[in-house]
């Protein structure tokens, strides 16, 4: 340890009582201001991650779109093409379109998914998500008639009041000539499961049917909305999807995940950076009550810095001095900071004490992704302000006349 270190250390530690609690006071804001930096930051991965997991695995990392807005008939051929890529797991056909449901008590406008039930289990993880019941359409009989099964969103179930094996109606105009006598087609679904996604506004408005049985309701024939694709890395999309779409001869709109919810993410982006900004804020103003501690050290240390001028030691030196005690200051409050957030962050994801309301917000609960180079870049930020904040009193302290002092 060099000789402005040590002298800087000894400062600290002796202190007088008010200088002392000024100092503690000093740390505690700078350690608060890291922690609200780290905790605000990790909120928002955690909020990002949280999003991204779940709409991956409720939609797909590659979407396939006909270019016209019209269906997709060869989708059989279509998706054989598309698993030869590198990279691609797996691709599925669906059928995505609005539709009207109701049970016996009540009634709603869902979405409604028509799937292939085994190429759906290799692109999506819709099995995970069924949390009561079974995923199967299999059709089972009710008062004499067979029905096929429907997977519904457990907040719909809620809404439309029905459970497991309950009866309930899809209707659906599409394709019809809307005309004075016009009706809708009707089909007959009994409840086989009950999907959680964890996201109110799937779980409240999501029905899936048989792709068979969707092609039926919305008179498509043997066509498809679109196909979705599986990858082995999510973050591999915008680099594949050129590639799929060379190989499709650009006859299709292919479309990344992060192209597809692009306005949720870049949303949660600047989000971050504004919110980091702000809370950046509150370690500039705690860099202020550094300067103040580092003035008043100055203040009952200037007969000392008389005394090492007349021993020899060079206004750097002593400006390094109060550099030093700045930055020990700035660090043990950089450390305090870190440990502060680390527990807050272990206690919100093992207790989830924050909780949200689904209805506003996709998750119900607030989660936290701590990520070590955000608490450096934190640590790093609150050490330079300090140590810029610093440099005034170092400098006014290292101006000190021996004259001046001496007459005092």
């Amino acid at each position: 340890m060099s000789y402005e270190g040590f002298i800087a250390r000894r400062y600290l530690k002796s202190g007088k009582a008010f200088l002392s609690v000024s100092t503690w006071i000093s740390i505690l804001g700078v350690a608060l201001g890291v922690a609200a930096i780290c905790v605000a930051i990790s909120v928002h991965n955690g909020f990002e991650n949280e999003i991204r997991s779940r709409l991956l695995g409720t939609t797909s990392h590659i979407s396939v779109f006909p270019l016209t807005g019209e269906l997709i008939t060869d989708y059989d051929e279509l998706i054989d093409s598309i698993e030869t890529v590198d990279g691609v797991v797996a691709a599925s056909p669906f059928i995505w379109f609005k539709a009207a449901i109701s049970s016996a008590s009540a009634g709603d406008g869902v979405i409604v998914r028509g799937i292939d039930l085994e190429q759906e289990k290799r692109t999506s993880q819709l099995g995970d998500d069924v949390t009561i019941g079974d995923l199967s359409f299999e059709p089972e009989v009710l008062v004499d008639d067979t029905v096929p099964g429907i997977i519904i969103g457990i907040t719909l179930a809620e809404q439309l009041g029905v459970f497991l094996g309950e009866p309930v109606v899809l209707y659906s105009l599409r394709g019809q000539d809307l005309h004075r006598k016009a009706r809708p087609r009707v089909t007959k679904f009994y409840v086989s499961g009950l999907l959680e996604t964890g996201m109110y506004e799937y779980d409240a408005q999501m029905a899936y049917i048989s792709l068979a049985q969707a092609q039926k309701l919305f008179k498509t024939g043997d066509a498809v909305t679109a196909c979705h694709l599986k990858l082995e890395d999510i973050y591999t999309a915008k680099d594949i999807a050129p590639v799929i779409d060379s190989l499709l001869e650009f006859r299709y709109d292919v479309v990344p995940w992060n192209v597809l919810h692009k306005n949720l993410f870049s949303w949660i982006e600047i989000e971050k950076i504004v919110l980091g900004l702000g809370f950046l804020l509150i370690v500039i103003v705690a860099a202020f009550s550094v300067v103040s501690t580092i003035v008043m050290l100055t203040m009952e240390k200037k007969t000392e810095v008389g005394i090492m001028k007349t021993l020899g030691y060079t206004p750097q030196s002593i400006a390094r001095i109060f550099v030093f005690m700045g930055l020990a200051i700035s660090a043990i409050g950089v450390v305090t900071g870190w440990v502060i957030a680390g527990v807050v962050i272990f206690l919100q994801n093992e207790y989830s004490l924050i909780s949200l309301p689904p209805d506003v917000y996709f998750i119900s609960h607030l989660p936290f992704k701590a990520n070590p180079l955000d608490f450096g870049l934190a640590g790093v930020v609150a050490i330079a302000v300090c140590f810029i904040a610093s440099l005034y009193p170092a400098l006014a302290a290292s101006r000190l006349s021996v004259l001046e002092i001496l007459r005092e």
